[in-house]
Order: structure tokens, then C-alpha cells, then sequence
């Protein structure tokens, strides 16, 4: 089984560690010979390195829509003569298709990996990479829904977490004691700060809680703008609710926490929201998109967008119930073993490449 894998690059984000996972597991496959193209040089994932992977660059030069990438695609493809090819983004599937209708090989196309708000209806933003893809798959029933993939040819797989990923963390009280953090309590949001996450609920969920209580750190993970959430929060407040920024080693942070929060307007499936149920941590999100099918009531609470209130009263109830705490985040956890497991992935990916090439 050869496989050919394109996407843009392996810059850190949720697309790219799936993959990357994905063919971490394959490669351990004796059967299986890996090809992976990128169209830039930006790795953050170093982990492909160690895996049996055949790494191409066709880079784009000068133009973002280079012409050329499309014989470049071809070149490699041709060279590789894979069984499949799988793409994982918008313009690598736009760019494979001569190659897929030239070699006469199957496509996967990956490229649903969030729920917009709002679809554009470019030509080629999807509906022409879905006409020659012989399979559609996303990570969320939401994410095919939003895009009207057609349902004769497209399902879902979830994403996988891989239970190593949290071995080896950082001692919670040493963290602690590296923050100067000094609360009994920590509550966590992990997310890019931009105008899709709520975080200015969040905040204020925050404020409306430390109005009442003292014993709180709030942590915001996340690259962004902060200025204007800063604003909401009183002086008194400040040291309570924290902005750490861009961090490496997220998973030590995250297991720091007592609750995961996730506020937002949409959503896939949400890989900060596995990491703090894997954890073992109480979850709440914003009932949006793939958060839908990853939260049920009892492994994690579901809330309205821009609903502080509300948000700051289910806190509180898992700050004051200990027992509480202890169940949802076990709950979680099963959830993610059970529905969410990598190796369960891996083998579904594989039963989808082994009949698809032998259609």
C-alpha cells in the first residue's frame, strides 16, 4: 500500500498534528510505504523525522496560486506511484486533481476541518476539489453539513488522541510555583485569541466570579490581541486572570488546571478539549459545531455563545463540588478513550485506503 499525503505545510496547528499522527501509526506498518508533499519548508511537527516517510517539497514561488505546483504535484506523484492520494487542504486539493485524473488514482480529500460560520461559494474554495474527490472525509458531521458535501461519498472520522502525548508532564505544584500562582483553584482556556473564540465571555465569567471569590486563577493559552480583553478586567483583578501567550509543553499547562473551558462562536473538534478530558479535567464549551458531538451533559456541559453569566455559575458549581469534578472528568476520559482513541483512527483510515483502492 503506497500512500501519497499533500498538504501546505506542518506549521503547528490541529490539521497538520492529525496528520502527523496519522502517519506516525502508519508508518509502523510494514505494508505501508508513506509519501508526504509539502508546499513550503515549515515544519513545527519534528516528529515526521522519525517515522518512514518519503518527504517532498514543491514549493510555490513568487505567485500564493502558483501555476506550477500543479506539474510539480504531478512530477512526484508520477514518481511515487501511489495507491491513494490524500489531501488535507483547500488549495493541495485543488492542486492534485490534474494528477488524480492523469495517474487514474483515487482521491480522499481532508479538507473539512473546521464548521464556518459562513461557507463562501467560490468554485474554488470546494465545490470543485468535492466533484473529483472520490471520498470527503472531516472530523466533525457538522464540519460536512456546513460545506453540503455530498453524502453519497463523504463520512466522518474523528479526530484521535494519542495517550502518550501525556506522559512525562511537569509536576502541577512546580508549575505553579514557576507562575507564582498561589490560588487553591486554576481554570483554563487554550485557544487562539481572534475574533472566532469567545474569549470575551470568557473573561467576564471570570470577573463576575472573582467578584465572589479570590481563590481562582483564570489561564488564557493562546497567541493573540490581548488589549482589549485587559480592559474588561478591574486592577484588582489582573493577577488572577493571566495571558500566557504562544507556550510549548501545553498539555503540563493544561493538567495545572481543575476545569477546561472552551467559549466560542465555531467550532470543529476541538483538540484542547480531548487534551483537557484525556486529562481527566471537567469540561465546559460552547454547544457550536463538532463540540456538539464531543460533549454529551454528562461527560462535559454545553453553553449558549456570549453567555458569561451562565458560564460563571457552571463554574462555580464544579469549583464548589469536588465529587462533581471527579465524575465529569472521568466521564471525559472514557470519552476519549472510547470514541476518540488514535490507534481506533488509524484503523479506520486503513479500511478506507484498503477498499478505495480496490474499487
Amino acid at each position: 500500500m503506497r500512500i501519497l499525503f499533500y498538504i501546505e505545510s506542518l506549521r503547528a496547528g490541529g490539521k497538520e498534528r492529525r496528520l502527523v499522527e496519522l502517519i506516525k501509526s502508519l508508518s509502523k506498518q510494514a505494508d505501508v510505504e508513506i509519501g508526504l508533499v509539502l508546499t513550503t519548508k515549515e515544519i513545527h511537527y519534528t516528529a515526521i523525522y522519525e517515522t518512514r516517510t518519503n518527504i517532498f517539497y514543491t514549493e510555490r514561488k513568487g505567485i500564493k496560486k502558483d501555476p506550477r505546483v500543479f506539474y510539480k504535484f504531478y512530477k512526484v506523484a508520477k514518481k511515487f506511484n501511489p495507491d491513494v492520494i490524500h489531501v488535507w487542504g483547500n488549495m493541495v486539493a485543488i492542486y492534485a486533481i490534474p494528477t488524480k485524473l492523469l495517474l487514474s488514482v483515487p482521491m480522499i480529500n481532508s479538507q473539512i476541518t473546521s464548521v464556518p460560520m459562513k461557507v463562501s461559494k467560490s468554485l474554488l474554495g470546494h465545490t470543485i476539489p468535492f466533484k473529483f474527490s472520490d471520498l470527503i472525509i472531516a472530523n466533525t458531521q457538522a464540519g460536512l453539513n456546513a460545506f453540503k458535501a455530498p453524502s453519497d461519498k463523504s463520512m466522518v472520522i474523528y479526530n484521535g488522541f494519542d495517550f502518550t502525548r501525556i506522559n512525562g508532564l511537569k509536576n502541577p505544584d512546580r508549575l505553579k510555583e514557576e507562575l507564582q500562582i498561589k490560588t487553591k483553584y486554576v481554570v483554563g482556556m487554550v485557544a487562539t485569541i481572534y475574533e472566532k473564540k469567545d474569549y470575551d465571555s470568557y473573561v467576564k465569567a471570570a470577573v463576575i466570579i472573582l467578584k465572589q471569590r479570590l481563590d481562582v486563577t483564570f489561564l488564557c493559552i493562546g497567541e493573540g490581541e490581548t488589549h482589549a480583553l485587559e480592559s474588561l478586567i478591574p486592577k484588582a483583578f489582573k493577577n488572577h486572570i493571566r495571558f500566557l501567550g504562544k507556550i510549548s509543553d501545553t498539555e503540563s499547562y493544561m493538567n495545572m488546571c481543575d476545569i477546561g473551558i472552551l467559549a466560542t462562536f465555531t467550532e470543529g473538534i476541538s483538540n484542547a478539549l480531548l487534551e483537557f478530558m484525556a486529562l481527566k479535567k471537567p469540561v465546559i464549551g460552547t454547544g457550536v459545531g463538532g463540540t456538539v458531538e464531543l460533549l454529551t451533559g454528562e461527560n462535559g456541559i454545553l453553553l449558549p455563545a456570549k453567555q458569561p453569566e451562565k458560564l460563571a455559575v457552571e463554574i462555580n458549581g464544579f469549583l464548589e463540588d469536588a465529587g462533581k469534578r471527579k465524575t465529569f472528568g472521568q466521564k471525559a476520559f472514557e470519552t476519549v478513550g472510547q470514541k476518540f482513541n488514535v490507534l481506533d483512527k488509524v484503523n479506520e483510515y486503513r479500511s478506507v485506503y484498503d477498499r478505495i483502492r480496490n474499487v
